[in-house]
């Protein structure tokens, strides 16, 4: 079998940022795939799955109700490695482009405080499994770097 395109990726030179994963076409539509790669792979510790699971529900969240974007958003959640996330959109998009919305959406996860949407048993397949401190604390540092992120880390190293 060919290597699916995220393991064609050097995971060694990766380093946190926001990257195209791929562009692919269904229909008329193109679907845009974000990296949104929070630590570095084998390198730094992973995020635990609580988190994760709070920041995925905090993400999904702001992103589905965030007024411009909202209607482009297919899917946000995490991957298995837990080193970052996936954002697919509907439409054809640079990491430049949504670099404004992933701030937004950072910062709120950093700022968020109060009852994590979606986190009870009615709504959630786990929801005690949450940790929204050790959330806002991935929401900053990520935040953190999207205010002054270099190109180099908005494009796949070779």
């Amino acid at each position: 079998m060919e290597k699916i395109t995220s393991f064609t990726i050097d995971h060694i030179k990766l380093q946190p940022g926001l990257y195209v994963s791929r562009k692919d076409r269904v229909g008329a539509e193109t679907v845009t795939t974000f990296d949104l790669r929070l630590t570095s792979p084998n390198d730094e510790p992973v995020m635990n799955t609580a988190e994760v699971h709070t920041i995925e529900h905090l993400a999904a969240t702001y992103l589905r109700n965030e007024p411009q974007w909202k209607e482009k958003v297919l899917y946000f959640g995490p991957m298995g490695c837990r080193t970052g996330f996936y954002l697919l959109l509907a439409g054809d998009y640079t990491s430049r482009q949504v670099l404004p919305l992933v701030q937004q959406c950072f910062a709120f996860i950093r700022d968020f405080r109060g009852d994590v949407p979606g986190a009870s048993a009615k709504d959630c397949g786990n929801y005690l499994d949450m940790n929204l401190p050790m959330a806002n604390f991935w929401g900053g540092q990520y935040a953190r770097l999207l205010e002054t992120v270099t190109p180099d880390r908005l494009e796949y190293p070779e």
